[in-house]
């Protein structure tokens, strides 16, 4: 995949961005010719659920850690093997307030050569939109949301492409699944509070969801609902891109889950099993999302805040 991408280059570079969050690592390596073309030279996600019972614990578990260093050390070969100039490793939920974040950032240190990045809720917010935006037209204001594992962040970007508000939300799927759902399948009570729990957080989030002309929504939860929505035999980012998904079609596919045990969602093999265990909990916010909207519609993104990580690491 080629992009044309600024003008007046001389000198290739080549960048690798890395998105850690609390149900996956994703890794992202752009090379910008002399002249100025981008070429993507690969794009991998592997969830490590690096968040597992942090909500509860307050610390990283030493499985979560393992699972993550496992997937840095792939990504640690890959970047070797693209010749990467520059390497930025940005955190988000699952890091920001761990009792033991010192034993997290000492083996990325070692793997990666470079230190953590934990960004502020203002940061993810403009990083994730100049991403997003990059890759996705629409009219304005847009509402560009991303479920993660631990939180949500909720931004409207206005018609000058101004932020027009921004905030990040403690709900996300790992946190909602291990907080209200502990049961396999959920029962109506742990659905219930779960879903007056997201309600709760959306309604006093101050976001004015009813004057966005557009929104769009990004991260592993939409996209699943989306691969699940086509029907796909094998996941399709092109395929997935600029999907447009109803509520109707977000519902259907959030109450089939929530009544389903992990093991039975991830007999669809679009669903691995760390993401089918949280899949419940993260369509149920895309659903309360999506309630709240004039158009009762969203459109599906795969670029996201890892390509504005490199895309900002490629201008400097």
């Amino acid at each position: 995949m080629r992009r044309r991408h600024g003008r007046g280059h001389t000198v290739s570079r080549t960048v690798a961005a890395v998105d850690c969050g609390t149900n996956s690592v994703r890794l992202l390596v752009l090379e910008r010719h002399g002249d100025g073309e981008v070429e993507e030279l690969t794009r991998q996600t592997r969830l490590a659920r690096l968040g597992q019972g942090v909500d509860a614990t307050g610390e990283f578990h030493p499985e979560a850690l393992e699972r993550t260093f496992a997937v840095l050390d792939e990504y640690a070969d890959l970047i070797a093997e693209h010749g990467v100039d520059d390497v930025r490793f940005v955190a988000t939920s699952a890091a920001r307030d761990v009792s033991n974040r010192d034993v997290f950032e000492s083996g990325v240190r070692d793997r990666l050569g470079v230190g953590v990045d934990v960004i502020s809720g203002d940061e993810e917010a403009r990083l994730s939109s100049a991403g997003v935006l990059s890759g996705v037209t629409s009219p304005r204001p847009t509402l560009i949301f991303d479920i993660g594992g631990g939180s949500t962040e909720l931004v409207v970007v206005g018609s000058d492409e101004r932020i027009v508000s921004a905030i990040s939300l403690d709900i996300g799927a790992v946190r909602i699944k291990e907080r209200f759902l502990p049961t396999e399948p959920p029962t109506p009570a742990e659905t219930s509070a779960a879903r007056a729990f997201v309600n709760a957080q959306l309604d006093a989030s101050g976001t004015d969801f009813a004057a966005v002309a557009s929104s769009i929504g990004v991260a592993g939860t939409v996209t699943s609902v989306a691969a699940d929505h086509l029907n796909l035999a094998t996941y399709s980012r092109d395929a997935v891109h600029g999907t447009i998904l109803t509520l109707a079609a977000i519902d259907e596919a959030n109450l089939r889950w929530l009544e389903q045990t992990t093991e039975q969602i991830a007999a669809n093999p679009l669903l691995p099993p760390l993401r089918a265990a949280v899949i419940g909990a993260g369509s149920m916010i895309l659903a309360e999302i999506v309630r709240r909207l004039p158009a009762r519609k969203i459109i599906v993104s795969e670029s996201d805040i890892l390509d504005g990580i490199a895309q900002e690491l490629l201008a400097r």
